[in-house]
């Protein structure tokens, strides 16, 4: 495809994740911001490369108005480029030089750029030599899938936290009582108020200028790479951070939460424990659990364990169980939407209603700005690109997260 069709081609693409949320009547989903967001840079770096070409065709046809050069010109350049900036610089512009002296007091005159056979290419030797025509289809290395933050409620906060209130236990209860006898009360003890402030998650890259400027079409793609960096960081923290200093303080981390050993339910992948945490789930907060956080390894024990006749659980490599259905490439433990991920390390599982239970708050969206004025970075041709964000999570009801130790088998 030529730039104009691969700039179609991502606008549609922005476009149609867009009106897939509106059709829905849903927000934007943190997967689907992110391909947006990487549509939009790409489209940003098209435009680039566009306008460059389009400013070339304007220079090639204003060459061609002036006719062919004449024969002491061709002469000229027979005898071989210039070697030095001097012979550069007389080649260029010596006649206009001569003529502007003689015709005017005040005057000024430039050449074009200057490129010495011996000059080093400052954009990478890899790339050096694919200016004309290059692949923008980059080999990334393995990415994870993001999914934590789509487990989670959601919110917007204006000020730089948020502060909400865990209420305090019953005392007293109903009862049966006798015409015209004391009626019991009901007190609920005073609620416990709790902030979570905003942290600010944050980095930032350096490229050089010939790589912004002569291939925009990298300044897409490291983008994409700062802001999956960014969203990678985001997960570890809303799952695993400890929340000191400048740390969000993640789920496994809340005060209050559930846990579950497997005690006497050690055997393949666990499942008994993972009901009963459902079960605790529901017990314990009054809310259904509507996920599972699990990590690949203790996730593939149960999708290999196989009842007295070797038929798996789960559905074998060919059919369903015994022959019957189709084959369900990762299916739901016990019905729940079940993330399988490395950000949760292997033995240990999280059990929750994290739709009820937690919020996560964004001020703002993701920012990402671009300066050539940090440190000295104007005198070395570089800029610098930094990407941030700045969220806050509130676990409301700790009680509705279970975090279960697996057992050995």
């Amino acid at each position: 495809m030529n730039l104009k069709e691969q700039r179609a081609a991502a606008l549609k693409a922005a476009q149609e994740i867009i009106d897939g949320a509106k059709a829905a009547a849903r927000e934007l989903t943190a997967d689907e911001k992110s391909t947006v967001d990487a549509r939009f840079s790409e489209i940003d770096g098209l435009d680039t490369q566009i306008k460059a070409a389009a400013e070339s065709d304007s220079l090639m046809a204003r060459l061609g108005s002036y006719g062919a050069p004449d024969a002491g010109e061709g002469d000229r350049e027979a005898k071989g480029a210039p070697r030095t900036l001097g012979d550069h610089f007389v080649k260029s512009v010596g006649e206009r030089l001569v003529q502007a002296k003689a015709t005017a007091s005040r005057y000024s005159v430039s050449a074009p750029e200057y490129k010495a056979a011996t000059d080093t290419q400052l954009v990478g030797t890899a790339l050096s030599a694919a200016t004309t025509d290059v692949d923008t289809n980059f080999v990334t290395s393995v990415r994870r899938r993001l999914t934590i933050a789509d487990l989670l409620g959601t919110g917007t906060i204006t000020g730089n936290a948020i502060t909400y209130f865990i209420e305090g236990a019953l005392e007293g209860d109903y009862t049966t009582v006798a015409e015209g006898a004391q009626k019991p009360q009901l007190h609920f003890g005073d609620p416990t108020p709790k902030t979570e402030a905003l942290k600010k998650i944050a980095a930032f890259i350096k490229e050089s200028d010939e790589m912004v400027e002569d291939l925009p079409f990298l300044v897409s793609s490291i983008n994409n790479r700062l802001l999956y960096q960014l969203g990678l960081f985001e997960e570890n923290q809303l799952l695993s951070g400890n929340g000191t200093g400048t740390n969000v303080q993640g789920l496994l981390n809340r005060s209050g939460i559930q846990t579950l050993g497997a005690g006497t339910d050690a055997k393949a992948g666990n499942p008994d424990t993972l009901f009963k945490a459902m079960t605790n789930v529901q017990t314990g907060s009054g809310l259904d659990a509507d996920g599972i956080v699990i990590n690949p390894a203790d996730y593939q024990a149960l999708r290999l364990s196989k009842d007295a006749n070797g038929q798996y659980f789960g559905g074998g490599f060919f059919s369903g169980q015994y022959g019957n259905g189709g084959i369900v490439e990762q299916p739901p433990l016990w019905g729940l939407r079940t993330v399988v991920t490395p950000a949760i390390a292997a033995g240990t599982v999280l059990v929750g209603a994290f739709q009820q239970s937690s919020t996560l708050y964004r001020k703002g969206g993701v920012r990402v700005e671009s300066t050539n004025s940090e440190g000295n970075d104007f005198t070395n041709n570089k800029i610098t690109i930094r990407a941030e964000e700045r969220v806050a999570l509130a676990t409301r009801v700790p009680a509705g997260l279970v975090k279960v130790t697996l057992g050995t088998a």
